[in-house]
């Protein structure tokens, strides 16, 4: 087994097709073949089950997926580093942040980044906190953030910070009167509102804290794009409940919000910083977790990431 079919048996998986990675790898589709039984032969097992829409990996093929991956890209961060100047960090980092944690933290660290660390190329994923959590567990990433700490088990997660999340509408809404600033977890209960998906982790805990006391939401839409949900509500559509990043853009593009806190229900959410044990960190991926934590103790202690506390 060499490195090469190993490369050529992930984007195989990845692409789902032979032709498509053939094309991807600049290599006649009857010698990736070939490469792949040779594969198959030295495992012996076979890796891909195949028909006539393509192939996916055997329970045998997706266990080696896995491991390949992190192989590989454990032996690119290495090549990186041994191709490096003497004092110099660089290298490409991937990072996973969910849409309300971008708005909060990524432009300041791809700021930061830029300005301390210029030869590392930083790659930001946006996506559900699912999604992040599986690319992670794939391998793709060397950073993410999430919401739980038991995600992906191998790895280590460090505690950031806890968001209390709030009831959130637009200034002008006729849904809430003005004099209110927080309003009872009943009272929510009975606002229109529009929350992410039973798949988001976010509606998950919101849903635990009505089941809890036996009420019954009143969800008039689900959306699992926070720019649309936000666009939504701010239409007058209804409410949401969110942590306070999700209004941290908001501001720019002249939206005005009220964000009513929960008197008898403080619901709040975690926040970990993931990544494999911090000794096997490249160097690159070091300096970026560490930026990501300075950055969000910068942003939480200047008061410009509300709704949060700081646990590490």
């Amino acid at each position: 087994m060499d490195l090469r079919q190993l490369r050529y048996f992930t984007c195989i998986v990845e692409n789902g097709s032979f032709a498509k990675a053939s094309r991807q790898l600049f290599i006649a589709q009857p010698a990736l073949s070939q490469q792949l039984a040779k594969l198959e032969d030295e495992v012996g097992k076979p890796l891909l089950n195949r028909s006539s829409k393509g192939v996916t990996p055997t329970d045998n093929g997706l266990a080696l997926y896995h491991h390949a991956r992190f192989m590989l890209r454990q032996l690119d961060q290495a090549l990186s580093i041994a191709r490096q100047e003497s004092g110099e960090v660089r290298g490409m980092v991937s990072v996973g942040l969910p849409a309300t944690t971008v708005s909060a933290i990524g432009l300041p660290l791809v700021r930061r980044i830029r300005e301390r660390y210029p030869s590392i190329l930083l790659n930001v994923v946006e996506g559900m906190s699912g999604h992040i959590g599986q690319m992670m567990r794939l391998g793709q990433l060397d950073l993410a953030v999430l919401f739980s700490n038991n995600v992906v088990p191998d790895l280590t997660a460090i505690a950031l910070l806890e968001e209390e999340l709030f009831v959130m509408l637009p200034r002008e809404s006729p849904l809430v009167p003005k004099r209110r600033t927080s309003l009872t977890i009943a009272e929510t209960a009975r606002l229109p509102l529009i929350l992410p998906t039973s798949t988001h982790g976010l509606r998950r805990r919101i849903s635990a804290e009505f089941e809890q006391r036996n009420i019954t939401a009143q969800v008039v839409a689900e959306i699992d794009s926070l720019s649309l949900l936000m666009s939504c509500v701010y239409d007058g559509m209804g409410a949401t409940i969110k942590p306070m990043s999700a209004l941290q853009l908001e501001g720019e593009r002249g939206r005005d919000w009220r964000a009513l806190s929960i008197s008898d229900a403080r619901i709040t959410r975690r926040n970990y910083l993931y990544s494999i044990e911090p000794t096997m960190l490249s160097p690159a991926a070091a300096a970026v977790a560490s930026e990501l934590r300075d950055t969000t103790r910068r942003l939480v202690e200047s008061g410009e990431w509300r709704g949060v506390e700081l646990t590490a």
